[in-house]
C-alpha cells in the first residue's frame, strides 16, 4: 500500500497527473462506460474520437490495472474504476481551481476619454502617446464598456473588458554628433530642425555635452537626463518614439545600456550626414 501511494504521487496530480501518456483517454473511456450502456467499442471510440483498435489498446491497459471489465457483453468501469474516475476528477477540479485563483483578470480598468464618452456606451481601447484611451466604438482588439459618462482629456472607469490592447514598438533614435562640431553654430540648428520633424517623441541626451547641445535647438523642450536607456526603452515598448542625442564617443556606452533580453528598434542617424543614417533591430 505504501509503494502504491509513492507511484501516484510520483505520477502528481490534476492537469500533472494527465501528461502521462493515455491518461486522458483512459478517463474519458471511464467516464463513457459509467454514464451509458456499451455493448461494443465504436460506441465508446466514436464519442473519444479514437479509432477502434485505440479504444481496444485503451480497454486493455484499463483492465489490466483492474479498472474496467466486460460483463453481460457491455463495457463497464469496476468499483475501483468508478473510484478512481471520481478521485481523478476531484482533484482535477480542486487543480483547476486553484491555478484560476492565481491569475489576475482584469475586469475593469482606468482609462483617458479619448472624445466624449455616454454611461453604458460601448469604447473601445488603445495606447495613444503611450496612454491607455478609451473611444467610443465596438470594433477594436480591445473593448469594454463605459461605467459612467466621461467629457474628453477626462478618467473614465471601463468594465466588461475584451481582448487585449495591441501594442506596438516604437524606434529610439539615436542622434550622434561629433565631438568637433559641438562649436559650430550650424550643428544645434541641423539638431534643431531634425527635432522638429518629431515633436511628440521623447528627448533624451547622453552626457554634459550632449544635453548643453539638446538645450539650445531644443528651445524649452523637456530632455530625460537619467536613466536613459531605461527612460526611452520603457517608452518605446508603449508605442512613443524617443530621439536621443549621444556624442559619437558615447553611443558604445550607451548602447550596452539597453535591455539585451528586450532589444528595442534603434536608428543611428549621424548629424552631420544623416542620409547615412541606418537601422539596427
Amino acid at each position: 500500500m505504501p509503494r502504491a501511494a509513492k507511484s501516484s504521487a510520483s505520477r502528481g496530480r490534476g492537469l500533472e497527473a494527465l501528461r502521462r501518456g493515455g491518461a486522458v483517454s483512459d478517463l474519458l473511456f471511464l467516464y463513457v462506460c459509467t454514464t451509458r450502456e456499451v455493448a461494443q467499442l465504436r460506441d465508446i471510440a466514436g464519442p473519444l474520437g479514437l479509432s477502434v483498435q485505440a479504444a481496444s489498446h485503451t480497454f486493455r491497459g484499463l483492465a489490466r490495472r483492474g479498472l474496467a471489465e466486460v460483463e453481460n457483453g457491455r463495457y463497464r468501469a469496476t468499483v475501483a474504476g468508478v473510484d478512481f474516475l471520481h478521485g481523478t476528477l476531484r482533484e482535477l477540479e480542486s487543480d483547476l481551481s486553484d491555478r484560476r485563483a492565481r491569475l489576475h483578470i482584469v475586469a475593469s480598468t482606468r482609462a483617458l476619454a479619448g472624445a466624449d464618452l455616454a454611461a453604458g456606451g460601448a469604447v473601445v481601447l488603445s495606447l495613444e502617446d503611450g496612454l491607455l484611451t478609451a473611444r467610443p466604438g465596438s470594433r477594436g482588439a480591445a473593448r469594454g464598456t463605459a461605467r459612467h459618462a466621461a467629457r474628453a482629456g477626462e478618467l473614465v472607469e471601463v468594465e466588461r473588458l475584451e481582448g487585449i490592447v495591441p501594442l506596438r514598438p516604437a524606434t529610439i533614435q539615436l542622434v550622434t554628433v561629433g565631438e568637433s562640431t559641438l562649436a559650430d553654430p550650424r550643428t544645434a540648428r541641423s539638431l534643431s530642425s531634425l527635432l522638429a520633424a518629431r515633436p511628440g517623441a521623447l528627448l533624451g541626451a547622453y552626457g554634459l555635452e550632449a544635453l548643453h547641445l539638446a538645450r539650445a535647438a531644443a528651445r524649452g523642450r523637456p530632455i530625460v537626463r537619467f536613466g536613459v536607456a531605461e527612460a526611452t526603452q520603457d517608452a518605446s515598448r508603449l508605442g512613443v518614439g524617443s530621439t536621443v542625442v549621444v556624442l559619437d564617443r558615447d553611443a558604445p556606452q550607451l548602447l550596452r545600456l539597453f535591455d539585451p533580453s528586450r532589444p528595442p528598434a534603434l536608428e543611428i542617424v549621424p548629424l552631420a550626414g544623416r542620409g547615412r543614417g541606418g537601422t539596427m533591430a
